[in-house]
Order: structure tokens, then sequence, then C-alpha cells
């Protein structure tokens, strides 16, 4: 039975995989989690995870400038891309060349676990993933349950200029789920430190990508605020990759959301 991509764009199942192209981070890992690692021909610079598994030999270039003739020159069955971390260009050049592309774009917990199923049914790794999924959903169901006393965030991801992560994001509705209340809407707006202040967020969160930060930088924005509101650097990977990060990812949010609390 065909499947279809967030463009409607319908896919038979592979079976078996053999050459894929992973063009997303967080999607290479959740295929060696679902033990497809051994048919990945390609994947980014970016797909660091496993770290014990992932080699440079099989990098094909980055998320925003992947390197086209070599995938083309891999004759995967299929690349497997996310409409916001890759450009529709390099989508449109490779299927231009006959190259197959499967498009995903998460953008909420839920639509991350059906994304894991849809994953398994396209390619033959359906129980893998159905026992992946049901982690997660176990673990998002431990979060609603704990009820959490709304908390007022902004996620910053860049400096200069500085930016946040809004509410039309994945990251949003993560933290969301753990009683989160983002101070700032759209996907990714821009922002000055009168903003922010006018913004009242009980919580200002560093996270550590796509920019780095680190203890310095707390320190700046720190010094910019009211003493009342906190500052904590966290792991950008666990807040904002989809896929079989989210089984560490939702317990990492709840206990960050216990910790602002205890805090507050």
């Amino acid at each position: 039975m065909p499947l279809c991509d967030v463009r409607g764009k319908c896919f038979d199942p592979i079976e078996p995989p053999e050459r894929l192209v992973s063009l997303v981070p967080s999607t290479t890992e959740t295929l060696f989690a679902l033990g497809l690692g051994d048919a990945l021909v390609g994947y980014t610079r970016f797909c660091v995870h496993p770290a014990d598994q992932v080699t440079p030999d099989k990098w094909v270039g980055g998320t925003k400038n992947p390197k086209i003739e070599r995938i083309i020159a891999l004759r995967p069955q299929l690349v497997l891309a996310n409409r916001e971390e890759n450009r529709r260009e390099d989508v449109e050049t490779l299927e231009a060349a006959g190259v197959p592309v499967w498009v995903a774009e998460p953008t909420t917990v839920e639509e991350a676990i059906a994304d894991i199923r849809t994953l398994g049914s396209l390619l033959n790794r359906r129980q893998q993933a159905a026992r992946l999924a049901s982690e997660i959903e176990a673990a998002v169901a431990q979060a609603r349950a704990a009820e959490i006393t709304p908390w007022r965030f902004a996620y910053v991801i860049w400096r200069e200029p500085w930016m946040a992560a809004g509410t039309q994001t994945f990251i949003n509705n993560l933290l969301t789920l753990v009683g989160g209340v983002n101070v700032f809407e759209g996907r990714y707006p821009a922002f000055d430190w009168e903003t922010l202040r006018a913004a009242r967020p009980d919580v200002v969160l560093l996270a550590s990508e796509p920019y780095p930060f680190r203890e310095e930088h707390a320190a700046e924005v720190r010094s910019t605020l009211n003493d009342a509101v906190q500052v904590h650097l966290v792991d950008g990977e666990l807040l904002s990759w989809h896929g079989v990060r989210l089984r560490e990812g939702v317990p990492y949010a709840l206990r960050l959301a216990h910790t602002i609390l205890e805090h507050t």
C-alpha cells in the first residue's frame, strides 16, 4: 500500500531497504535505531548519532548544502529529507535526476511519533518502529500525568542577531507538553533585550544548538535581566530532535520543568 510524505507524494514500501541516504540528523539516528544502519550509504556531516556508528566516509555534505552529484552516484533507493532542515531546490534537483526523495516535517510530538511508525512501514521495520513509538508514547503519558504548573519561557537559538524558537515550532510543542508557555509567537523571531524584558519570561533557555551557547553567554543574559528571571543552558538535541531522541527528550523536558519550578 503506497505511503505519502508531507507533500502528498506517494511511495511504495521498500522491501528490502539496502541503499538509503539521510539528510536529517535526527532521522539518521532513528534509522540506526530501527536496525537500518547497514542500509545507510550516505548522511550529512551533522549526523553525529549514534556516535559509535556514524563515520565520515559516508558524509554527503551538510543539510543545507548536500553534495548532489555524490548522492546521485550512490544510487539510493530513497533519500530522506525534512522540509524545514533541507532546501527545496536540493530536493527538486535530486528528483529531476531520478532520485526518489521522501520529505517529512513533524511539527509536534504526536506527529513525530506517527513519523516513526510511517518510516517503519515505508522501510520494512514495522515491529521495530511500533516498539520505539510505544516507548515514546509511554514517556509522553508520564509527562502529561505530571500536571505541571505553567511556566513562561524564551528558548534562544542564536545570537547576533538574538533569535528564539516561537510557538510554531517542534521545540515549542515539546516544552508545552511539560507546562511551558512560550513568550514568542511565530517560528524563529529575532528580538532585542527590551522586547525580551517586556515578554516577562520566568526562564530563558539557551540551547546548545544551532548556536553553541556556553556559560559566558548565560552570564551575559543574566546581566541584562531582572534577577527573578532564570537562565539555563539546555541540550538542544534533546529538545529539538524528533525520532528516537524523544525517548530521552521527553523525560529531559519534564526534569527541566521541575527544576525551573523549584527555583521559581
